[in-house]
C-alpha cells in the first residue's frame, strides 16, 4: 500500500512535525471524501517538500488512526455479535417454554400470551439489530478503501527526486542530516498486516 520508506524517529523540526500530525489528522476524518482533501495535500507538499520520506510519515500517522479506528469497530462487533447470541437463546428458551405449556393437559393461556409476547419483541430486536451489522461489517472494509485512497493522493505529491529536508534526532542525542531515503530505516506498514477483513 506504500511503496516507499518511512523514517523511524519523527522530524526534529517541530514545526513540520506539527504540520504532519495536523494533516494527518484531517485526512483520517471519514465525512470529508479523500477527493476532497487533494488540495490540502498539494499545499503541503509545497510548503514542506513531496519527499517520500515526509509524505511517508503523513501516511503511517493516517494508517495509525484508522487501524486503531478499525479495531475499536471490530471489537464492537464482537461483543455485538455476542449480545445476538444471548437474544437468540433467549429466544428459543421462550418457544420451548411456550411448547411445554401447551403440551400440558390444562394450558395455562395467560402463560402462553406472555411468551407469545415476548418471543415477538426479542424476535423485533434481533431483527433490527441485525440490519444495524450490515453497516458495522462494512465499516471496516471502507476504512481500508480511504486509506488506500489517502495513500494514493499521497504518492501523487511525492517528488521522486527530492531528498529528506529535515532532520532526524539520534538516540544520544545528536542530529544528523540524512539525504536519501535509501539511507533511513525502515519498517514493513501494510494495512493487511494490522487487521484481517471482516468474514
Amino acid at each position: 500500500m506504500w511503496p516507499h520508506p518511512i523514517p523511524e524517529k519523527v522530524p526534529a523540526d517541530a514545526a513540520l512535525s506539527d504540520a504532519i500530525e495536523e494533516l494527518a489528522g484531517k485526512l483520517a476524518v471519514r465525512r470529508i471524501e479523500p477527493e476532497a482533501l487533494a488540495p490540502d495535500i498539494a499545499a503541503f507538499a509545497e510548503t514542506h517538500g513531496g519527499d517520500a520520506a515526509t509524505m511517508g510519515l503523513v501516511f503511517e500517522g493516517v494508517f495509525d488512526r484508522l487501524s486503531r479506528r478499525r479495531t475499536r469497530i471490530i471489537d464492537g462487533i464482537a461483543e455485538f455479535s455476542t449480545s445476538q447470541i444471548g437474544v437468540a437463546a433467549q429466544i428459543e428458551a421462550a418457544r420451548q417454554d411456550m411448547v411445554v405449556e401447551m403440551e400440558k393437559d390444562d394450558p395455562d393461556f395467560d402463560k402462553v400470551d406472555d411468551l407469545e409476547e415476548q418471543i415477538d419483541w426479542d424476535q423485533t430486536i434481533y431483527s433490527d439489530r441485525q440490519q444495524s451489522i450490515t453497516y458495522l461489517c462494512e465499516t471496516p472494509t471502507l476504512l481500508e478503501k480511504r486509506i488506500y485512497a489517502i495513500a494514493q493522493l499521497l504518492q501523487a505529491e511525492i517528488d521522486e527526486g527530492g531528498s529528506l529536508p529535515f532532520q532526524l534526532g539520534i538516540g544520544d542525542g545528536r542530529v544528523a542530516r540524512v539525504v536519501g531515503v535509501e539511507k533511513l530505516p525502515v519498517r514493513p506498514l501494510a494495512f493487511g498486516d494490522v487487521c484481517d477483513r471482516v468474514a
